[in-house]
């Protein structure tokens, strides 16, 4: 099968998530956001699904994945459907359900992180809620950063298989999706990274394993990658913290 990815031209955002593990299962994709609009993807391509009225189950959002026919939305909805496929997932029940509230976590670390730079709502500019940004900032880097980090290095210490991955001897998804967190960490919150990271270098060597492993490690150096940028989910201003 050739998946086809839906999400915004120009910046990782969620879709990052979905991408990291189409590349380390080593699948077939079409990244949409990176054809022209000429050539049939781009923006245009992704409202044929948001908003056509063929869609009998649309998503309200993207990423999503084509696969077949199916149509799924939600980064941690598309990783539960990809994980088993590709090899990310445990083949138990029971693990496959922890890896995905691992994800779902996750998902809750980045609403957290990307409300730092748009506290009051999305729909608004940066530069119309500055102060409440640097207010939301200052609490996340002081309490919900360290609080977050710490949980997921104790997730490592407490796994019985290892103590490298968050779940079993194998990598998973949630692994991927953890290491994408902390680089974008570093390159929003550099100093304050470093220094939560101190306290939790299983979570700094995960992300170092993670960016490491051979098909990770091609797809960081290729054009494919895109760079963190102030457009993004990650963002960096220095005036809310460093």
């Amino acid at each position: 099968m050739i998946y086809e990815l839906y999400y915004w031209p120009g910046i990782q955002g969620r879709g990052e998530f979905v991408r990291l593990a189409l590349e380390e299962g080593g699948a077939e994709y079409v990244d949409m956001a990176l054809v022209p609009e000429e050539g049939g993807g781009g923006v245009s391509a992704m409202m044929r699904f948001l908003e056509g009225p063929d869609v009998a189950r649309p998503p309200f959002a993207p990423p999503f994945l084509k696969a077949g026919r199916r149509v799924i939305g939600q980064t941690a909805n598309i990783l539960l459907f990809l994980g088993p496929r590709l090899g990310l997932a445990p083949r138990d029940a029971s693990g496959k359900l922890w890896v995905h509230q691992l994800q779902l976590t996750l998902a809750d670390f980045i609403v957290e992180i990307h409300d730092t730079h748009h506290p009051l709502g999305g729909g608004l500019y940066y530069e119309e809620q500055k102060p409440e940004s640097k207010r939301r900032s200052k609490e996340f880097l002081a309490n919900r950063l360290p609080k977050y980090l710490d949980y997921f290095e104790r997730v490592i210490v407490r796994n019985p298989d290892g103590k490298r991955w968050l779940s079993g001897s194998a990598l998973t998804y949630a692994d991927l999706s953890l290491a994408q967190v902390v680089a974008g960490l570093r390159y929003a919150f550099p100093q304050s990274s470093a220094d939560a990271l101190r306290a939790c270098p299983r979570v700094a060597v995960l992300h170092d394993a993670v960016f490491a492993r051979p098909r990770i490690k091609r797809y960081a150096a290729s054009a494919r990658r895109l760079a963190f940028n102030n457009d993004d989910l990650f963002r960096r201003y220095p005036e809310l913290g460093k």
